[in-house]
């Protein structure tokens, strides 16, 4: 009778098991659909400009790159990529961005709400969902105008929304994939990424800064030591920056942050989608 009730017991524990397996197997496809469909819906590639320039990082990336073209023209910094914010504010007005990074499956509406558990389990179409949304910190500027802006992603098991930013813990992915972009609806912004480490969720990484100075300094040079990676970018005193943050499990509220310098690009990102 024992080995009888044994029995039935390991097996509902093993049906709940596959249960739940099989239901985080729907949902990451559930939300692997609706990111796939807003890039289709509401950016494209762009075709113009030279490749160089869209996707080179720079070793001094504090002002935008001017070279002399065959025409005598100046070289534009361009995004890869289009987006179509009319259309996506006429959805979500919290959609404040798109950020994108080049062969990997980072291409997601940039959302911004009230408080940071606003969209923590919200899909930028307002569906409950596990992997929530890309998000800026509620206490930073809506526009990137703070000295350092705060992004938050899920680190998620099927690879999707920031897990990525855990490989940034090698050198070789740093190199295959050292730029990324954040596009606005009034500015385009190439991010050149200069420091990755596990930290705290706790720590002084996360410290808000409205304006550059000594004290920011003294921020960007103790990110640059600990980086698990190493770049050659020069940080700007006078530039913008962005932190880029998910779930780590290397201890209780461990944390992988990458940091990167914003560029700003020459053409603004609110061009609409072309049909």
């Amino acid at each position: 009778m024992f080995k009888k009730i044994l029995m039935a017991a390991l097996l509902l524990v093993f049906i709940g098991s596959m249960g739940a397996a099989v239901f985080s197997q729907i949902q990451y496809r559930r939300n692997a659909a609706v990111y796939e469909t807003a890039a289709d819906s509401y950016t494209e590639s762009r075709t113009e400009g030279p490749a160089a320039a869209q996707s080179a990082p720079a070793s001094a990336p504090a002002a935008v790159p001017e070279a002399e073209a065959a025409a005598g023209g100046e070289e534009k910094l361009l995004a890869p990529i289009s987006v179509d914010f009319r259309a996506l504010q006429e959805i979500n007005p919290d959609v404040v961005g798109w950020i994108y990074c080049e062969d990997t499956v980072v291409n997601y509406p940039l959302l911004m709400g009230e408080t940071d558990d606003d969209y923590i389990h919200t899909t930028y179409t307002g569906e409950e969902s596990p992997a929530g949304s890309i998000f800026i910190e509620s206490q930073n500027l809506r526009d990137f105008q703070d000295a350092n802006t705060i992004i938050y992603g899920h680190h998620m098991r099927d690879g999707s929304m920031f897990a990525l930013l855990k490989r940034y813990a090698d050198q070789s992915y740093y190199e295959a994939h050292p730029v990324w972009w954040i596009l606005t609806p009034e500015q385009d912004y190439r991010v050149d990424l200069f420091s990755a480490y596990t930290t705290s969720a706790y720590s002084d990484t996360y410290t808000i800064y409205p304006a550059q100075g000594p004290d920011f300094d003294a921020y960007l040079e103790k990110a640059a030591r600990q980086s698990d990676f190493e770049s050659g970018v020069e940080w700007d005193p006078y530039g913008r920056y962005v932190l880029l943050s998910t779930c780590a499990y290397d201890f209780d509220q461990a944390r992988y942050v990458v940091h990167g310098l914003l560029t700003p690009a020459d053409s603004a990102g609110g061009a609409e989608k072309r049909s």
